[in-house]
């Protein structure tokens, strides 16, 4: 209980920049908007009815922060381990081909064990692409960030060969997959929604993320190789076993993500299936503090600005494009009250605020 109450009080204080950051950034979109004739309380106002309004706008944010949480997981793993991974992009769409090849051949499986076998395959196929990266990284000395670029291309042009060809639809109208069976599918959560059984499996995952980072020796190599990888070769770290390792783990949780997008909400396979999830899971985890339950909060918020532009676009005629500007503020801001002065003026006042209450 003592270890627990550490560790959220550790969680915390460490979302408290990150809090300030999304605030921060929100304050000014809404006064971005002033110069072009629009109410700032208004615009806040529709974003946040636009996301938490009723059951099924909450619906809809939980819905958009599903494949957040696997791309943000994916991303704050590898960059434990000291790793740029910017290749969750193509990890997820590769699990969603996974997903894909086996859910319009589905026969009368055992769902559980379907589901099993499913799975496994789809998490095997982000891995085996962050294994490429991690060999190429350390047997060839390719920087990570370069060659996971390349393979989101590949990624890419492998999903428009396979809709074009082996995985459209029988019809041959569209570039697009036949509908995955019912067995492959997952189950509505909440009736008269969207909502399904994937945010239960993404809340499950950045909890077994937890446990590996922080109660596993596993994880704790990762941590001291991200820290200082020259003293884990002094410790007797195995540091390109494990890099190799972290990357496998990180492109397989980005990888359900594709599949529970395609089970959970398209029920198809096509182009464009992920409208920059990867990328945008970067900014998740730098948001979340690259601790995996602060990533859940993190996606969370990422998805009610989604759903609050769409909002935005529907009440006042104002471009989605807004939900951009603000991801990009608060990384900036999050880059701000990551700096010493900052941090300095933080520990002063929430000290002479302690003394003050004492």
């Amino acid at each position: 209980m003592r270890r627990f109450t550490e560790t959220t009080r550790e969680l915390l204080q460490s979302l408290l920049p990150s809090s300030l950051a999304f605030i921060s950034a929100s304050l000014v979109a809404a006064l971005l908007v002033s110069f072009f004739n629009h109410s700032p309380i208004l615009v806040l106002r529709t974003i946040w009815e636009g996301a938490f309004g009723d059951v099924y706008s909450l619906s809809e944010t939980l819905l958009k922060a599903t494949p957040l949480v696997c791309t943000g997981l994916a991303v704050a793993l590898a960059f434990r381990a000291g790793i740029w991974n910017i290749g969750a992009e193509g990890q997820f769409i590769v699990g969603a081909m996974t997903i894909t090849v086996f859910g319009v051949s589905a026969t009368n499986l055992f769902a559980p064990l379907f589901w099993l076998i499913m799975m496994v395959c789809v998490f095997l196929s982000g891995a085996v692409l962050g294994m490429i990266v991690g060999w190429l990284r350390e047997k060839r000395g390719v920087s990570e960030v370069i060659s996971t670029i390349m393979l989101n291309a590949i990624a890419l042009q492998l999903l428009s060969y396979a809709l074009h060809s082996p995985l459209q639809e029988i019809a041959r109208t569209y570039p697009q997959s036949d509908r995955l069976v019912d067995v492959a599918r997952l189950s509505q959560l909440w009736p008269g929604t969207r909502l399904h059984g994937g945010v239960i499996i993404v809340v499950l995952l950045a909890i077994s993320l937890w446990l590996i980072l922080f109660r596993l020796p596993l994880g704790f190599r990762l941590r001291v190789i991200g820290q200082n990888p020259r003293a884990a070769r002094f410790a007797g770290i195995n540091v390109s076993r494990h890099i190799v390792i972290a990357l496998a783990l990180s492109g397989g949780v980005a990888a359900i993500g594709g599949a529970i997008e395609v089970a959970g909400v398209t029920g198809r396979l096509y182009e464009n299936i992920s409208p920059g999830y990867g990328y945008t899971g970067i900014a998740v985890a730098m948001l979340g503090r690259l601790h995996p339950l602060g990533v859940l909060p993190a996606a969370f918020l990422f998805g009610a600005l989604e759903s609050g532009a769409r909002a935005l676009q529907r009440n006042m005629g104002i471009s989605p494009v807004l939900a951009e500007v603000i991801q990009g503020m608060v990384i900036l801001f999050v880059v701000l009250y990551e700096t010493r002065w900052f941090r300095e003026w933080l520990m002063k006042y929430l000290t002479f605020l302690n003394n003050d209450l004492k």
